[in-house]
């Protein structure tokens, strides 16, 4: 009886694991997740390009633009992990091809550490010079926000995403975006 007992008890904590698509969409929880921030990355990454801040800059520079991705701040009601959010908008400025980026916060301190560890280790003819960083002419800025909305056994959630693009001498406002999610939850 024991040994029976037993057996049903370890069956019943057992778990099992499938591996899925990246791509494919999920929504277990109903909480901000991988496909929201991409998705939001996408649109707002096509919204940005499809204005006419980026081509009135490169026929007045004769050059495409270059941005900096600063802070996306969290002001959601949950904890969002902004820097995934960050890469999702940065591999879609890659993709797009357009403009040019460049590293922002600890990533380029890291290439500064690296070039100056050069200049002491490295042979003259192969060391990286100071002075040659490529210099952003915008700083894509923004939030993630989000409202809750719950009764008795429902509850919505709405988030909004909103993107800012700044000239970085001038600090005028070229482009602002938002994207919207909402999701109904029912338990």
């Amino acid at each position: 009886m024991i040994m029976l007992a037993s057996i049903v008890i370890a069956a019943g904590c057992a778990h099992s694991v499938k591996r899925i698509s990246p791509d494919t969409q999920t929504d277990l929880s109903g909480r901000w997740n991988d496909s929201d921030s991409r998705v939001t990355a996408e649109s707002m990454i096509e919204q940005m390009f499809g204005n006419r801040w980026s081509v009135a800059f490169e026929q007045l520079h004769n050059k495409k633009p270059v941005i900096v991705v600063g802070l996306i701040n969290n002001k959601s009601h949950e904890h969002i992990n902004t820097e995934t959010f960050i890469k999702d908008l940065e591999k879609a400025i890659i993709k797009n091809g357009s403009i040019r980026l460049v590293q922002a916060g600890d990533k380029r301190e890291e290439l500064r550490r690296e070039r100056a560890g050069q200049q002491e280790f490295t042979s003259p003819e192969t060391a990286k010079k100071w002075g040659r960083e490529l210099g952003a002419d915008f700083m894509l800025q923004g939030v993630v926000n989000s409202i809750v909305d719950d009764y008795r056994n429902e509850k919505t959630i709405s988030y909004q995403i909103d993107l800012e693009l700044s000239n970085i001498e001038t600090n005028e406002i070229v482009w602002m975006g938002d994207h919207k999610i909402k999701k109904m939850i029912r338990n």
